[in-house]
């Protein structure tokens, strides 16, 4: 059962349990965000490396004109401690950054539970756990303010994080989470079903399954592979989506695509023992969220807007190969 607040006290701090890179990252962009937060960890002989790293990259930020305020003014928003009561005390988020095994997470967040304040969201930065996996024979009161969230590694650089509820969480304890992450500059999107690896991971692991088959079939080198991806996929999908890409790549948008390009994507899933062909209904129902978000009046000009991205972007991309 969680924790008891004061009476019309609401919690308002932030707890980052577990000071590995991934804490670190957050306690970066939480204090860079103008948040004062507490950073636990089990293993206290971790910290002096954590304040080393904070450091470092907070320094870093301040060099490339991404941090408000001196670096050593930032750090000092965080704190280091060795109970976890004091950690999650009056905390809105705990954002959980232990290992990924489920045994610890389950016992972790068992223990946060009678200890955190009542409205605190409790998130667990897993990369594939799923919360349901996480919660399984907890009661209701923790199951119901558990969450996964998940960001994009470094966090403070990445500014998307998914936020996966399970069936039992509470979809107030969602908007909350959102609205945390909002206003530390994150892009928080909600996963709406739980899948292993939710979103990042899977599109990311579709991927590099298939460019594992093709170097194990001899079709390119891994250089070349990643070549591909750094002066052409990557470039694109640095400011827009695989569906916004193939949209604005057809005149006639993405049901043209689907119409053009269906097939051949279809045989080259099957090849790989995936027979996932994009069926009329999928098609209907991905173009009709696509229009809703680009009407096809507003195609011509929204093609234009990508080429001048594209066009800024260049010099800095050859620069970066120099």
């Amino acid at each position: 059962m969680g924790g008891v607040s004061e009476p019309g006290a609401a919690p308002e701090g932030i707890a980052v349990l577990g000071a590995g890179s991934i804490g670190v990252a957050f306690a970066v962009l939480f204090a860079g965000a103008g948040r004062s937060l507490r950073v636990w960890d089990a293993f206290p002989e971790v910290f002096d490396r954590a304040r080393q790293d904070l450091a470092s990259r907070l320094s870093l930020l301040a060099e490339h004109g991404l941090l408000e305020g001196d670096p050593a003014e930032v750090a000092s928003r965080v704190t280091f401690v060795r109970d976890l009561a004091e950690a999650v005390a009056d905390a809105a988020l705990v954002q959980e950054c232990a290992p990924e095994r489920i045994e610890l997470k389950r016992e972790l967040f068992a223990a946060v539970d009678a200890q955190a304040a009542e409205h605190a969201v409790l998130a667990s930065s897993s990369s594939a756990i799923t919360p349901s996996s996480i919660a399984a024979g907890a009661d209701d009161s923790l199951a119901a303010r558990l969450i996964v969230a998940h960001p994009g590694n470094p966090p403070y650089l990445l500014s998307v994080i998914e936020l996966v509820p399970s069936p039992r969480t509470d979809p107030a304890v969602v908007d909350r989470a959102a609205a945390i992450y909002r206003a530390a500059a994150m892009r928080p999107v909600v996963v709406q079903k739980e899948v292993e690896g939710f979103l990042f991971n899977r599109l990311q692991g579709a991927v590099l399954r298939e460019a594992y088959a093709l170097v194990r079939d001899g079709v390119a080198s891994v250089d070349d592979i990643d070549e591909v991806m750094r002066s052409g996929l990557g470039r694109r999908w640095s400011f827009i989506g695989p569906f916004e890409t193939v949209d604005l790549n057809t005149r006639g948008g993405l049901e043209s695509h689907a119409s053009k390009m269906g097939p051949a994507y279809e045989r080259m899933g099957a090849e790989r023992g995936q027979h996932d062909p994009w069926t009329p209904d999928l098609v209907a129902e991905a173009v009709s969220q696509r229009r809703a978000v680009l009407p096809l009046e507003g195609w011509d000009e929204r093609v234009a807007w990508r080429d001048e991205q594209l066009m800024k972007l260049k010099p800095l991309w050859d620069a970066m190969r120099d």
